[in-house]
This record gives structure tokens, sequence and C-alpha cells, in this order.
């Protein structure tokens, strides 16, 4: 009698349809849906305060907002009504524009810099001198302008003036445009320095016609938030420019404007017309802002066209 030594093994078994759900999945989607909520929570939470504050400046600003406010200047006693902040929107532009002008190109030169050569000598050196910038009260950086330009001890003794209120601007905004520029360049595909090369370009071919143009919307967002930044400073330029009434167009040998110190005179005083005033200039700071972002999207937009 013969013995059957085969062994049986048991059918195969379908596998799961893909419209069952496992207790894991559920778990999952629990998970996802709870972290939806946090993040959405955190965000209304950041959302609610920005809105707040800016509806404040709109509703107590926009009464005293008309031409004669972006075309006069301030009148010489805060109890007078009428008046505007001529002066210090001109000052504001003034200090704010040289300050861009010098600042951006060199901070896009300094973040091509530690992008192409991380290993370079100086790299080290400039990522923890612009980390340290980064991280520096403003009013430090108001002192150490004044010892060295706007005093005579010491410094060279400009004195109170537009240069010295650039300059405390510039030393603000250049760590703001070197950080967000690297990390914009970093962004860039290696893909594409990487095609430019095989068809024989130079490094500075590939930096300047293929990784700036691709980088720069966010090179773009990088200058407008150091903008942002540098225009709405008051406590630097308090050691620096000072503060007028008049419009100053010289560069040295008078206190400069500025639409942030004027508005620190209207509100430490008691008089409505003067709070008024600045409240206005708020809401001019806001606008100016505003007003730069879009030029400098549209620009950006238009370049890579």
């Amino acid at each position: 009698m013969s013995v059957d030594t085969r062994t049986h093994t048991a059918p195969p078994q379908d596998p799961p349809s893909l419209k069952t759900v496992t207790a894991n999945a559920r778990r999952r989607e629990r998970f996802s849906k709870a972290m939806t909520y946090v993040l959405f929570g955190t965000v209304m939470a950041a959302i609610i305060p920005l809105v707040t504050l800016i509806g404040a400046v709109i509703y107590n600003g926009w009464p005293a907002i008309n031409w004669e406010f972006f075309t006069t200047v301030e009148p010489l006693s805060y109890r007078e009504r009428g008046g505007g902040y001529a002066a210090g929107i001109f000052g504001t532009l003034y200090m704010t524009g040289i300050a861009t002008l010098v600042t951006v190109p060199l901070g896009i030169a300094a973040a091509i810099y530690l992008n192409e050569n991380p290993a370079g000598r100086y790299t080290k050196i400039v990522r923890f001198f612009t980390d340290v910038m980064t991280g520096v009260p403003s009013v430090f950086v108001g002192l150490a302008v004044y010892a060295l330009l706007v005093s005579g001890s010491g410094g060279l003794g400009l004195g109170f003036s537009t240069l010295a209120g650039a300059a405390a601007l510039g030393i603000i905004m250049l760590p703001i445009v070197v950080r967000s520029s690297e990390e914009m360049l970093r962004l860039v595909p290696q893909d594409l320095r990487t095609a430019s090369y095989g068809l024989g370009a130079r490094q500075w071919q590939t930096t300047f016609k293929v990784t700036l143009p691709a980088a720069a919307p966010g090179l773009t967002t990088g200058a407008i938030l150091a903008v942002a930044r540098g225009a709405g400073e008051t406590a630097p330029l308090i050691m620096t420019a000072l503060g007028a009434r008049a419009i100053i167009t010289s560069l040295t040998g008078q206190p400069q404007a500025d639409v942030g110190l004027l508005m620190l005179d209207g509100f430490r005083q008691p008089f409505a017309p003067g709070i008024e005033r600045a409240w206005g200039g708020g809401f001019a700071l806001i606008a100016i802002v505003l007003v730069m972002s879009i030029i400098a999207r549209t620009i950006a937009r238009k370049s890579q066209i």
C-alpha cells in the first residue's frame, strides 16, 4: 500500500480589494485630517493679526489721505489740520532707493559667490558674517553708522544726512538679500547647469544666462523683502538721518526726513490732527511697499518672457 507523500498547499487567496479600507489606512487618514486642521489653525493665527493690523491702519489713516497729503509738508504746529508727509515720503524713497541700488547687486553677487564656490576660501567667512548681521538689532546698526559716519570724533564727521541714513538701511538690507538670493540660486536644478556646460558654455555664461534668469522670481522676492524691511525701519534713522520737515535733496550736510520718524513724532504728541497724519503716514508706507512689490514682480515676470 503506497503512501501519498505530496504536500498539500492551501488554495491561493484573492488579493484584497483596492476599495477595502484597513485600520492602518483609517488611522493615517485621521492623522492627516488632524494635521490639516492644525496647519489651518496656525495659518489663521498668523493671518488674523496681520489683517487686523492692516485694517486698523487703513481705517485710521484713510481720512488723512488726499492729494495734499502727498504733495505738501507737515505744518509747524501739530494742532493745525491739513498738510502732509511729502518730505517723509521723499526721504524714505530717497534713502531706500540709494540703499537698494547698492545692496541688491552686491547681495546677489555675494550669493552667486557662495552658491558657485561652496568650498571657497572666503565662503565660510561671508556666510558667518551674513548670519550674524541678520540677527543684529537695527538700533546697533544705527549706533555703528553714527560712530563711523555721523560723529566727528573718530568718524568721518558727515553729520546727520541722507547718506548716513542710506548706509544704515543698506547694512540692514544686505544680509537679507544675500541669504534669500543664495537659497533661490540653490533651488535652481543642477540639470540646467549641466546642460549649459554640455553645450560648451563657461561658468560665468551659465551663471548669467541660465542660473540667474531661472532664479529671477525668487531673487525679486528677496529684494522686495529687503526693501520692505529698509523702508519700515525707524530706529537706525534716529541716529543717522535724524529727521526733517522739509524736502532735502542733498546727500550730506542736512538731516533727512522719513515717514517713520514723522510718525514717531506724530504719535507721541496729544493733538488729534498730528495723530491723524501719523496714521496716514502708516497707510502711505504700506502703499509704497505694495507699489514697489507690484513693480518688481512685473519686471521679473517680463524678464522671463
